[in-house]
């Protein structure tokens, strides 16, 4: 018995009231194991992608990355960070390159997507594919779709006029200069360091000679 509380306290009354307590516990852990999961909504999605009409259903949280991945097994476009800093993800949507990991698939509803599968084939390349190759514009290889996509919207971009925070003149139409093509580029990131021949490339293309 404890002098000061007058209880009485012994190694069996001890365990006895240790056990008791992990039981208790125990419950609730048991209950929630059991418990259905809640239902997860899901929507109707269409889009165009690479020149074919692809009907999901998705869960309204899928990237579109996602999508097109695991729902379409196009995996070309690579999952580098998933946080849109590498650029790995980049797609082509009505022409525009986007960070596919950003983005919600049900968002595209009705849109024109294009992959790097649906640039070029093996037997037939795009432009900027077969310069990639002449250039030696890849190492591993992880970074190079999202790299290819995002090279071939940069072109359209200069084309179009479209100034980058470094175009002097926001007048004047940009030319696709290595500062130009290197500034817009800045978001695709190639761990193995390729990027002169990256740059090497695209300035092929641009040039008219890939």
């Amino acid at each position: 018995m404890s002098e000061a509380t007058g209880v009485d306290v012994s190694r069996r009354g001890v365990l006895a009231g240790g056990a008791a307590s992990v039981a208790l516990t125990a419950v609730p852990v048991a209950e929630a194991q059991t418990a259905p999961a809640p239902a997860v909504a899901t929507v109707p999605v269409s889009f165009e992608v690479n020149g074919q009409r692809r009907d999901l259903r998705l869960d309204t949280r899928t990237t579109l990355l996602d999508a097109l991945r695991e729902h379409l097994q196009l995996t070309g476009s690579k999952k580098g960070c998933d946080h849109g800093q590498c650029g790995a993800c980049t797609v082509l949507v009505n022409g525009e390159r986007i960070n596919a990991c950003l983005s919600l698939a049900v968002q595209h509803e009705g849109d024109k997507i294009t992959t790097i599968e649906g640039l070029g084939t093996p037997d037939k390349l795009h432009p900027m594919q077969r310069a990639f190759v002449k250039h030696d514009g890849y190492q591993c290889g992880y970074c190079t779709p999202g790299q290819i996509c995002s090279a071939v919207a940069v072109l359209g971009e200069i084309k179009r006029g479209v100034p980058s925070h470094v175009t002097t003149d926001l007048g004047a139409r940009p030319r696709a200069s290595n500062a130009e093509m290197r500034e817009r580029m800045s978001g695709n990131i190639c761990r193995c360091g390729a990027y002169s021949n990256i740059a090497d490339a695209m300035a092929d293309v641009a040039g008219g000679r890939a």
